[in-house]
């Protein structure tokens, strides 16, 4: 028997014959309608925003302002603070939708990589190519600007955002190092120091080839990748060894 029922003497009765609690079934289904749909608006139209943001910040550089970025979407800037609250919100957003497309990149060139340091070097080169192929969305999103958050819990959020991001990259490279110590007794627990220096070698390393000023000495992003990958996995010992005697 349905919920509803027709009654030819009377409106729609419920299941305990209740019109009233037809009524208000009928009305709770509609609100409930009408506010799927408007979260469902809301959602595509943040997208929408975050993707008008990335493209105007490519462009017009990391230091554009909130008001810059949304006259580039043909918006105004309430609009993006009311979605988003203030420009490290945005960075934030923004952060995440880089991150994951790159968690979705390292994820198809690790699962094609025959060893732990190919999968290293994969992870390691996608960084790379990621913050080469926008320099101003890497930027944008790994770096606080001060004057434009307007509050300190703005800092606080913007620190906490970037701190985020690299603790996932972090984490992602770390992998395939474990499966390389696993082949070495009593060097597991060592891992635990290791993500935070990676990444920072990776991070540090890979600022200052990006912005290394383009020449015939500069290696391109899959040659840094590599470098960077034998230096997490060697050191710097295959260039201290001596040089062969005359």
């Amino acid at each position: 028997m349905n919920i509803l029922q027709a009654d030819p003497a009377g409106p729609p009765r419920g299941a305990d014959g209740n019109p009233h609690a037809a009524a208000a079934s009928t009305g709770s289904a509609a609100v409930d309608g009408r506010t799927s749909r408007w979260q469902s608006h809301r959602e595509e139209r943040r997208r929408e925003l975050i993707k008008s943001a990335r493209k105007a910040v490519h462009a017009l550089g990391s230091e554009a302002s909130m008001e810059d970025i949304a006259a580039a979407g043909g918006t105004s800037k309430s609009v993006f603070y009311r979605y988003f609250g203030d420009k490290a919100g945005l960075q934030q957003a923004v952060g995440e939708v880089v991150l994951n497309q790159m968690q979705r990149r390292i994820q198809e060139a690790a699962q094609s990589a025959q060893t732990a340091r190919e999968g290293l070097y994969a992870m390691v080169s996608a960084y790379l190519q990621m913050a080469e192929t926008s320099p101003n969305v890497y930027a944008f999103v790994t770096r606080y600007a001060p004057g434009d958050a307007g509050s300190h819990n703005g800092s606080v959020e913007a620190a906490g955002a970037m701190g985020h991001f690299f603790d996932a990259i972090g984490e992602m490279i770390a992998l395939p190092m474990r499966s390389l110590l696993r082949a070495v007794p009593g060097r597991e627990a060592m891992i635990g120091y290791w993500p935070i220096a990676a990444i920072g070698l990776v991070r540090n390393a890979g600022e200052q080839w990006l912005a290394s000023p383009d020449s015939l000495l500069k290696p391109g992003h899959e040659a840094m990748a590599r470098q960077i990958t034998d230096w997490l996995c060697f050191g710097v010992a295959p260039e201290l060894q001596d040089p062969p005697l005359p």
